[in-house]
């Protein structure tokens, strides 16, 4: 069989094309792998070859695709994830997460050491372990299920049954994927490596810390003669909201050597060491406020503000004392709804005028 008649050669070209791109553009500083967001799926790595040209993955990380293609498609959808998930944390931010393009996804602002970049970091890594996670669960995966390990009659009278989340393995494949690039031998900045690979190990222990026991009562009239609990994951909303809790508390960091080791510990020596669970950065982040090509700061001129907060969202300070312009725009939603039997709703439109308050 001819695999060009299913994958043309011109789409084999252009994968290749865009790899190449991608490797100029964005430098080997970026969380390359996660330009895997923007594709529809990754069906087309069946075909021989084609994990070289996915774009954005390192030697290692197309090495671990050709030996685990199946969970490869759970490592777009966990970029996915984390993309989306990072927007929806800082949609009222000066820094709202904002991708730049296809390719170049967050541009120049991967280059920095601050405490944005050090969440993205920890939030792809928690997408990828959540993603395959679940897919172990769903049974899409032929090499993991549920967690077996997870069996017998607890301490607590109830029996462990159902499907536990397999949060061993999905951790264990995120770290050996998302780890991967920063794993080389020889790197210039070693700083940013350790940084990089402790918020990496931060993502994967929110994931499992978030860890819930969920159960089912089983009896006549729901008496709960028996009761069966497995473990399951958090949401990835929850993940998120812990992640940027972290975030907000993260840790300034500096490189010291100690016993022939380097190590990252706090800039303020008042400061705790950083546990694997904090988030770590090594520079204060720009402001935000005016665009910057070097920094990758995409301004926050004409951003929808909040006229009436005092916080971040507030116009005040998410307009950073430019000032904004206030517009009426007309909305139109349904309203009115009408559920008819059998078995349809019905609604009307209803349009409203609002006044929208946009940064100079």
């Amino acid at each position: 069989m001819h695999v060009l008649r299913i994958f043309p050669i011109n789409f084999t070209k252009f994968c290749l094309g865009l790899f190449i791109v991608f490797w100029c553009v964005f430098g080997a500083t970026g969380i390359r792998w996660l330009a895997l967001a923007k594709m529809s799926s990754i069906a087309a790595i069946e075909v021989p070859g084609m994990c070289e040209s996915l774009i954005g993955l390192a030697k290692r990380q197309q090495k671990i695709c050709r030996r685990n293609i199946e969970v490869m498609d759970s490592v777009r959808y966990g970029a996915h994830m984390a993309i989306e998930e990072c927007q929806y944390q800082f949609k009222n931010r000066r820094w709202n997460c904002s991708t730049v393009d296809p390719v170049k996804l967050f541009g120049n602002f991967l280059k920095l050491g601050t405490r944005e970049v050090a969440f993205v970091h920890a939030i792809s890594a928690a997408g990828v372990a959540h993603a395959v996670t679940r897919a172990c669960s769903k049974g899409d995966l032929q090499h993991c299920g549920c967690d077996r390990t997870v069996s017998g009659r607890s301490s607590e009278g109830f029996e462990w049954s159902g499907c536990s989340d397999n949060i061993a393995f999905g951790t264990a494949f995120s770290q050996k994927f998302v780890d991967a690039r920063e794993r080389r031998r020889k790197s210039k900045n070693i700083k940013r490596v350790l940084m990089n690979l402790h918020n990496n190990e931060a993502g994967r222990k929110a994931v499992e810390d978030s860890m819930q026991v969920v159960c089912k009562c089983h009896g006549v009239s729901g008496s709960c003669e028996l009761k069966t609990c497995w473990r399951s994951m958090a949401t990835f909303r929850q993940i998120g909201a812990i992640l940027k809790e972290s975030f907000d508390g993260a840790t300034e960091v500096k490189l010291e050597h100690k016993k022939n080791r380097a190590v990252l510990v706090p800039v303020n020596d008042q400061f705790k060491p950083p546990t694997r669970s904090d988030i770590v950065y090594l520079v204060a982040s720009p402001d935000f406020c005016e665009p910057d090509p070097k920094t990758g700061s995409l301004g926050t001129g004409g951003r929808v503000c909040n006229k009436t907060s005092k916080a971040i969202d507030g116009c005040d300070l998410l307009c950073c004392g430019r000032g904004y312009e206030t517009r009426t725009i007309t909305i139109v939603e349904r309203c009115q709804c009408k559920f008819y039997w059998c078995c349809y709703v019905s609604c009307e439109k209803c349009t409203r005028t609002v006044d929208e308050h946009v940064c100079k």
